[in-house]
């Protein structure tokens, strides 16, 4: 018996687990010594505590892969069958019984700090290599649909790896949340590269780590003992790490509304992935404030052809935590944009996500629950989604 049984719902967050070899073959020679891939694995949090033969014995031994359809929501991280191994991951979504899933890499988030360097090359190679890995794992079900990452550090390369991307099979663009360096996200030399995404029917997405450090260290110089994080560290995902999330999208997101990307790129959809959605009702609120309050002063404020509000409505989706009032968000922002996401095979989904959302949904209309389940997921990836998976 399926995860999700009797209704069809597309998952609009899941990962990849990469194994340290995820990128050897993808990697262009020219840049392979000047990239240490396997120092983005263990980190502060120390996911991958077995060698990768161990790993795989576990994974192949008859009696563990018998309780895989039990266990297919309680095993987490490189533990969680199709996490690693491409092989598997048909097996896990006939197991979960999700229509579809958008994915997302896991280590290789922390890449986009190279966007910080001088060395656009380098910045470029890599991004080139990861998405070549993702289409790759993806490749095995069609209801896989792989993100690929488009550097924000120069315009011509973003331009030339979105069109690569869309060439390998890529189902969503995804770009760093915060601002690159030197130049706004809004800049007009990425006119190009909304074109080429609104012209395939793909999403521009973003995704928790690609905010950079969202924190000063010194908040959490507080003179006591350190707080575990959901893994058991020190270092990764705290409460108040949690409070900044949602910042860097929020400032990215108002300069592309206000400088008109979206009124300029109308079929163009966002997507705001694993970074919670509390956060979009005030903020909804503060967009119409801020284009009423400097209406008179802003030429590109009043060439809009409709208040900010609006436009996220249209073209912005956003993927709420299960540990969040999803039915009071919706409530007060709109039946357009929230989508249902498990973050599998990840901690921070929880167990049982269908459960929590479903609480939290109880006074939610039919229309609002088939949106947030189906509808606006398929909205959001255009083209990424063939029909038949609708």
């Amino acid at each position: 018996m399926p995860y999700v049984e009797g209704q069809t719902i597309h998952d609009a967050d899941a990962h990849i687990m990469e194994a340290p070899d995820f990128l050897d073959h993808h990697l262009e020679p020219a840049y392979r010594d000047k990239v240490n891939v396997r120092k983005w694995y263990g980190g502060p949090t120390n996911l991958l505590r077995d060698s990768m033969e161990s790993l795989r014995t576990r994974h192949d031994d008859p009696n563990w892969r018998a309780e895989n359809a039990r266990q297919i929501m309680l095993r987490k991280n490189y533990d969680a069958l199709g996490s690693w191994r491409r092989e598997d991951r048909s097996e896990a979504l006939d197991h979960m019984g999700f229509a579809s899933q958008l994915v997302f890499t896991t280590w290789f988030l922390g890449l986009m700090d190279l966007e910080m360097r001088d060395d656009v090359g380098l910045t470029l190679a890599v991004a080139r290599a990861v998405n070549r890995a993702m289409v790759e794992f993806c490749s095995v079900d069609r209801r896989l649909l792989a993100t690929c990452y488009v550097p924000m550090a120069d315009f011509g390369g973003a331009e030339a790896v979105a069109r690569d991307a869309i060439k390998l099979g890529a189902k969503g663009m995804l770009i760093p949340s915060r601002c690159p360096r030197g130049h706004s996200p809004s800049h007009i030399g990425f006119d190009p590269l909304w074109a080429l995404a609104q012209d395939a029917g793909l999403p521009i997405l973003f995704h928790v780590g690609g905010g950079g450090q969202l924190l000063s260290p010194d908040y959490f110089k507080n003179g006591l003992a350190p707080v575990p994080d959901f893994h058991g560290g020190d270092g990764n995902f705290r409460s108040v790490d949690y409070m900044a999330i949602p910042n860097p999208p929020m400032q990215t997101l108002a300069v592309l509304i206000f400088d008109r990307v979206l009124d300029r790129f109308p079929r163009l959809k966002f997507g705001v992935i694993e970074q919670g959605a509390s956060w979009l009702p005030g903020w909804m609120r503060m967009l119409d404030s801020a284009h009423e309050a400097f209406f008179k002063n802003e030429e590109r404020l009043q060439k809009m052809s409709m208040k900010p509000s609006e436009f996220v409505r249209r073209q912005v989706r956003v993927t709420p935590y299960p540990a969040e009032d999803t039915g009071w968000i919706i409530a007060n922002s709109g039946e357009e944009i929230c989508m249902f996401s498990s973050d599998y095979p990840h901690v921070e989904g929880g167990r049982n996500p269908l459960k929590r959302f479903g609480a939290s949904m109880a006074n939610a209309g039919e229309t609002a629950k088939r949106r947030f389940y189906r509808d606006n997921f398929v909205d959001l990836m255009g083209a990424g989604l063939a029909p038949e998976l609708r």
